[in-house]
């Protein structure tokens, strides 16, 4: 949105309202037009309370100081169960009253553009799009050049038609400028956290990314988000930060969505780290909650690793990521934070120069510094806007807390039923599989969730490729089991905490029997200072085509087997290889690259009714809203078999974005009566709205439009003018006579109805109905009669 649009409907509601509240003694025109109105708002002061912390405006991290040319995210929040209507934030120079231009310091950057907007009389200030309750807002605010001093965030709350103004409160912050002397060094809060026991979170990561959402050359293949990695940690230890330089790991996130690096350098900082954050990928990049869950990831905080940091790619693209950078889960009254919701937009590592989804790959030499993307980067960003509009957000991240462990020590209670023990599921001793669920082999156990002794979880995983009795429930394709980190098991006596081994280096030789390798690190050392007697690496034999001469050629691992060429009874089935070298001394390759064998299906007289896999489902019926979507399956046995009564096909509802709704209105009303009986005035007409705008549909137009009209000129000499009123009062007495020489006599006009709206605009009507009509009197001179005129055309 740029700051030359259209003065909204919406917002000049919510400016005249605050105008009414903090100058009754002065006309709206002489505001509107007034030089200052940004320190207008400012120093208007409302009802003010002592110690009342019901609405907060927090900066990220909660920093004393800011980094020149940094920029942080600034929320304004309300305690539940408040919430407010309309607000302005603005940020000033210490010591300055905001009515100069150069008083403003930094600039305000728009992230949702459906809660804010720039105020068209005030554009260094930030307001909301329409006044609706709300309980939160967001905006990022980029930090002033150096030399600039301390600066003053303040906003104002309008509530119920009150207006709230804090100077020394929760909606204020002062922010100063950090000395050149600590460049590089984190300006995350130096306070500890104060709370006790340890809790427990749940990350849910909704994607938002999609062609409807973001239409400008989206990837329409290959769309997807990276898999999440992050973990909860000490204010000692920084994944990343706006601001700071990417490391190796974060580089490797950001290019190539790939996690293993940063997975490695998060677990050198054992230390400072309590859990490794990982949730799977998400190929598509949109797809509804109900086709798929949302990828999440539990992790713990406790009182020195109460920061959580994670991020994940936005895949393809050079070096775009989302994510956050040390948000802190520890409150001031030493509790734990109960829900946090993040809206997402993308950020640039600093570490490849393009400015498309799919630009060739271009390092950034030398390394930049890992800032947010706007609007105005590039003419060939996808996110480019030549007025300087906010970028859509691409995702929303909600932690929640799902356990707490230990003794608490908060002095504001919570509520009761989240305080739960972390407790570990029973192991089974058998397999209680029924025997028409057939299921792929369990995968091997993935990795400890935790990397130290604490107690974690492990993960298994299998298929489930055939359900034979659809009555009969299939237990669930993944398993866990209690873990701790590498060297912390009961059975072993090391004090050594180990890492987990490194993959697998490539066999040594490329023809015959060599040798690979792999590694770990000693990731703590035992207390006592003793050398750790664990083994840090690891060799064996490895064999490519073992029997190797110069006429051998080099070959792939054979590929999975085809299906079976028969659906019941005897078939064949083949699988394939690729010769990868041919012998060295020219001669042709011997080896077979495709290999048959027999294979047994069910007898065919067992099974009357054989049906192939269902198809994928099709694309949703509408492109917004609720849909229907089908899939399919053939009948693969012959029909002389039997009769087959399964479902061949099926039907199911989906749910896309709701589809916007136009602002709809009534038609015009008829013109007023001018509001002047001599002279210049003016005649007004109303519409009223029948639909507000929903889901991102067209804004309402102006519903009161006035035109001028001018009756004839007013006598100045006051003697001429009484003269004229006494000539005006003897006519109308006479009326009642010309009325009924004129064939027609007219009862008295009616009272003036209710009108038709409280505010914004309304209607009033009034009636002269015919009280006797004479034979002599014409049709068209003798018939009731109607007034209408505007009322109630204050704002709402």
């Amino acid at each position: 949105m740029g700051l030359s649009s259209p003065f909204p409907r919406a917002l000049l509601t919510l400016a005249l309202a605050l105008t009414v509240l903090a100058f009754p003694d002065e006309t709206l025109d002489k505001v509107l037009k007034s030089e200052g109105y940004c320190s207008r708002i400012l120093r208007a002061q409302g009802t003010r309370r002592e110690g009342y912390n019901e609405f907060s405006l927090r900066v990220e991290g909660d920093p004393e100081f800011y980094k020149p040319g940094n920029s942080y995210r600034v929320t304004l929040s309300a305690a539940t169960p408040s919430y407010f209507r309309g607000f302005t934030l603005i940020a000033l120079k210490e010591n300055k009253e905001g009515d100069k231009e150069e008083d403003h310091a930094g600039t305000f950057q728009i992230i949702d553009e459906e809660e804010t907007q720039f105020m068209s009389n005030c554009p260094v200030a930030v307001t909301e799009s329409t006044p609706r309750r709300r309980t939160r807002i967001q905006v990022f605010w980029t930090a002033p050049p150096a030399g600039t001093g301390c600066v003053i965030l303040k906003a104002s709350i309008v509530q119920k038609r009150i207006i709230y103004f804090q100077d020394e409160g929760s909606l204020t912050k002062k922010l100063c400028e950090q000395d050149s002397t600590f460049d590089g060094v984190t300006d995350r809060p130096i306070l500890d956290c104060c709370a006790c026991g340890t809790a427990k979170y749940r990350l849910t990561f909704y994607g938002n990314w999609s062609e409807k959402t973001h239409p400008k050359d989206y990837p329409r293949r290959a769309n997807h988000w990276s898999a999440i990695i992050g973990g909860s940690h000490s204010k000692n230890y920084v994944l990343w930060e706006y601001g700071g330089y990417a490391s190796e790991g974060v580089k490797q996130v950001a290019e190539l969505g790939s996690p293993v690096k940063m997975e490695e350098e998060i677990r050198q900082q054992s230390d400072e780290v309590l859990t490794v954050i990982k949730a799977k990928a998400q190929w598509p990049a949109w797809q509804p909650l109900n086709v798929r869950a949302a990828p999440s990831a539990e992790f713990s905080v406790d009182r020195t690793r109460h920061l959580m940091s994670f991020l994940t790619m936005l895949g393809p693209s050079p070096d775009w990521n989302v994510g956050l950078s040390a948000e802190d889960l520890c409150t001031k009254e030493c509790g734990w934070v109960q829900k946090v919701v993040q809206d997402l937009i993308p950020w640039d590592a600093g570490t490849d120069s393009g400015v498309t989804y799919e630009s060739p790959n271009k390092p950034t030499i030398p390394q930049e510094k890992i800032r947010p993307l706007t609007s105005l980067d590039h003419p060939q960003s996808p996110f480019y806007d030549p007025e300087g509009g906010s970028i859509t957000q691409v995702a929303r991240v909600v932690i929640e807390r799902i356990a707490r462990k230990g003794e608490q020590c908060n002095i504001v209670p919570d509520n009761i039923d989240d305080i739960v023990a972390d407790l570990a599921p029973e192991e089974k001793d058998e397999d209680d599989t029924p025997e028409t669920c057939i299921y792929s082999n369990w995968s091997p156990w993935s990795a400890c969730s935790s990397s130290t002794c604490d107690k974690g979880k492990r993960m298994r995983q299998r298929m489930l490729k055939a359900q034979l009795d659809l009555s009969v429930p299939c237990p669930d394709t993944q398993d866990f089991q209690p873990c701790m980190g590498p060297g912390c098991s009961d059975e072993d006596g090391s004090t050594c905490t180990m890492s987990e081994w490194i993959t697998w280096s490539p066999c040594s030789i490329s023809c015959g029997i060599g040798m690979r390798s792999r590694e770990r690190y000693v990731k703590q050392f035992p207390e006592d200072g003793s050398i750790c007697n664990v083994p840090t690496e690891e060799t064996e034999k490895c064999t490519v085509n073992e029997e190797c001469s110069p006429s051998s050629c080099l070959t792939t691992e054979w590929g999975e087997w085809d299906e079976c060429s028969a659906t019941c009874g005897m078939g064949m089935r083949k699988r394939h290889r690729m010769i990868k070298m041919s012998p060295a001394d020219g001669s042709m390759c011997k080896a077979e690259t495709s290999e048959v064998e027999k294979c047994m299906m069910p007898e065919c007289h067992t099974i009357p009714c054989l049906l192939s896999a269902w198809s994928e489902w099709s694309d949703c019926s509408v492109t917004c809203g609720k849909g229907m979507r089908t899939r399919q399956r053939m009948l693969k046995s012959l029909a002389e078999l039997g009769d087959c009564n399964e479902e061949l096909e099926q039907l199911e509802k989906c749910m896309l974005p709701e589809c916007p709704i136009d602002c709809e209105l009534t038609e015009w009303s008829q013109w007023s009566e001018c509001n002047k009986s001599c002279g210049k005035g003016h005649m007004i007409r109303t519409r009223m709205i029948k639909m507000e705008p929903q889901f991102g549909g067209a804004l309402c137009p102006e519903t009161v439009q006035r035109k001028k009209c001018r009756i004839r000129k007013c006598l100045r000499n006051p003697l001429i003018q009484k003269m004229r009123w006494r000539e005006v009062r003897e006519n109308r007495r006479s009326e009642p006579l010309k009325e009924e020489s004129d064939g027609c006599r007219m009862r008295p006009w009616t009272a003036w109805s209710e009108c038709t709206k409280l505010c914004g605009g309304g209607i009033q009507e009034r009636y002269m109905t015919v009280k006797k009509r004479f034979k002599s009197s014409q049709f068209t001179s003798c018939k009731d009669k109607k007034e209408i005129r505007a009322c109630n055309v204050h704002p709402c």
